[in-house]
Formats: structure tokens, sequence, C-alpha cells
């Protein structure tokens, strides 16, 4: 295994981190929720063994559950490992029990901490936007949370860049406990953390750490054209991730032709051009069978050339939006004695 430090702090972590929330049996969302703990316990064994220090799970999955099988599963290993939990979606039907106010954010941590048996969570994410609740507020009781020692570090998952920013300046200005990681979206069918995101955490030292880098499964190239509503798979009950599936099957034919030359699978190469790139800590790799945990960790043992990176970040750039595409124009020869900038 390879290790990084999770953004400018000191704690170090694996490369690869395992994704816990295909454990329990939820029935709202069996395409996902289908792990029992025996079959939990003997991934975590497996990703413990290959050097993997990260976890990772949140309240909202599977009601709870994967929280409280993935504290099982590091009972005996607590001390050697990081756990990351987040908290903001909905975990009960009384209006109080979502969102990132300071009322939720205490009773979660707490829930958390009860359900993964442990005095401390290494990381604790806000998992979603709150428009409801102050950003003072949200960031003060993370604060408060941090100096009370029952959370190490702090993060954002699927924040606009807007508000990650203007948070992470709060927090400096105020001396509060500041963001050092940013659980994103990214693969190479959605690059979209490109143009803003990217940008912002590199500047601020933030690490960022990829959920989904297999784009739900699909970089994987075990859906075909064919078998795309097939309801046995993934994709035909847990669709949310938008992108065009014909231009898929194509990245994933280019991925199928790397492969074969590093006798590896399209899901390593997917994997390794993330692993690529400067801002990526850690790349979260959920599994709900052995076979696809230990496929997927043979992705940190190999390197894609600087010729097969370019291949594919030239085959699935993003479109550009603007302001991007004025300031590239700005800088486009062509257009300089137009634009007056020459």
């Amino acid at each position: 295994m390879k290790y990084s430090k999770l953004g400018n702090t000191g704690l170090v972590v694996s490369r690869l981190s395992f994704g816990a929330m295909t454990f329990g049996n939820d029935p709202s969302i069996t395409a996902v929720y289908k792990v029992t703990q025996e079959d939990a316990q003997t991934m975590v064994d497996k990703a413990l063994d290959a050097g993997i220090n990260f976890f990772d799970t949140a309240d909202g999955y599977s009601a709870g559950q994967s929280e409280v099988m993935l504290g099982k599963a590091l009972a005996k290993r607590r001390q050697d490992v990081v756990i990351a939990t987040k908290v903001g979606f909905r975990t009960g039907e009384p209006v109080t029990q979502a969102g990132l106010s300071r009322r939720h954010i205490l009773y979660s941590c707490e829930q958390s901490l009860k359900r993964l048996n442990t005095d401390y969570i290494d990381l604790y994410i806000v998992h979603k936007e709150d428009p409801y609740t102050p950003l003072e507020e949200t960031l003060e009781t993370l604060d408060m949370l941090v100096r009370a020692g029952k959370v190490r570090y702090i993060g954002f998952s699927n924040w606009t860049v807007w508000k990650a920013a203007i948070a992470y300046q709060m927090q400096k200005e105020r001396g509060w406990a500041t963001f050092c990681n940013g659980q994103m979206y990214y693969s190479l069918l959605g690059r979209d953390v490109e143009y803003d995101i990217v940008p912002f955490m590199q500047h601020a030292g933030i690490g960022m750490t990829i959920w989904s880098p297999l784009a739900g499964g699909f970089l994987s190239g075990k859906y075909t054209r064919e078998g795309a509503k097939d309801q046995d798979n993934r994709l035909s009950g847990f669709d949310i991730l938008p992108f065009d599936k014909e231009k898929g099957y194509d990245v994933v034919d280019v991925l199928k032709e790397i492969a074969a030359t590093h006798n590896a699978s399209p899901a390593q190469v997917a994997l390794s051009w993330l692993l690529s790139k400067p801002v990526v800590s850690s790349i979260l790799v959920g599994a709900s069978k052995l076979h696809q945990l230990e496929n997927n960790l043979k992705a940190v043992e190999m390197e894609l050339n600087d010729t097969e990176i370019k291949t594919l970040d030239d085959l699935t750039q993003p479109g550009i939006s603007y302001p991007h595409w004025f300031v590239q124009n700005l800088a486009d020869p062509k257009h300089k004695e137009i634009l007056g900038t020459k």
C-alpha cells in the first residue's frame, strides 16, 4: 500500500480507503445496502491485510447499520485505523433530525460514537450543504467537537466551491478548526471538480478524497449496452450520476485496451488515473463482494505512463463553462489581438 498525508495535516492515510456504504440491509436502497456482518468482517480484514488504514462510513448509510457494522469489524484494530463518518442527511422522521444545525450535529456525533463504539471520530464530514442553518452555527459547532476531543479533523462533502471557500476563510479568521478534507465525486466520467473545486483545495491545502471513483461501478466494465436494464445490477436501482452512457461505453472500451497492456482490469486503470492527480489524497473503494475489493486493491500497484494518462484526459475532457472559456480565450494567441490582450 502507498500512503499520503490528508491535505496539509500530519494525518497519514492509505491512498486507497475502504468505503462501507454497502454495509447493512436497509430496504430503502436494496441495490446498495446488501452486505452482511460476516461479509463485512471478511472485507475489512482483507483491506487491513492490504495496508488500508482509512475507513469511511456515514450516519445516513443503511439507517445507521453501516456505522454499527464497521465499528464491530474494526473493534480489535481501532487504534490502528482512521475512521471517517458524516452528518447532514436525514436520520429520522422528526424535522430536527437532519441538516447541520448545532442541535443535530451534536446529537448525531454522539449517536455515531455509540454506533461505532469509539471515543473519538478521526474525520467528521458534513455530508451536504444545509441552506437553512447559518454557516457560522455549523462551523462553530464543528470547532466545539474538535476542542472537546470527540473529533480530530473535519471535512466537507458535496459542497459548492463558493460555500466551501467562504467557510474555510471564516474558520481561518475566527481561529476555528479548519476543513482539511473535501470528499467529492470524481471519475473519468465526472470531472466537474477540476475547474473550481480542485484549484481551491490545492490553494487551501485541503486533501481530496473520492467517492464513486468508478462512476457507480460503470467503469469496471461489467455493464453492457444490452444489460443496462438488468434488475440485478446496481445501476438499475441506484443510478444517480449524470453522465452520457454511450460515451461511457466508449471510455470503457479504451480502459480495456489500456488494461490489456498492463495485465490489469478496466477498474484498476480508472483508479490509477485518479491516483495520478496531485489533489487526490485517497480514493474510496467500496464493494459488495470480496472479489470486487481484491480487484480494486491492485490499482495501487500499477502506474499509467504519460501517454496513457493523456489519452484518458483527452477522451474525457469535460465541457467548459463560463467564465473558464473566457479565461482560456484571453490566453489563446489567435484571440489576443481581437480582445486587446496582446
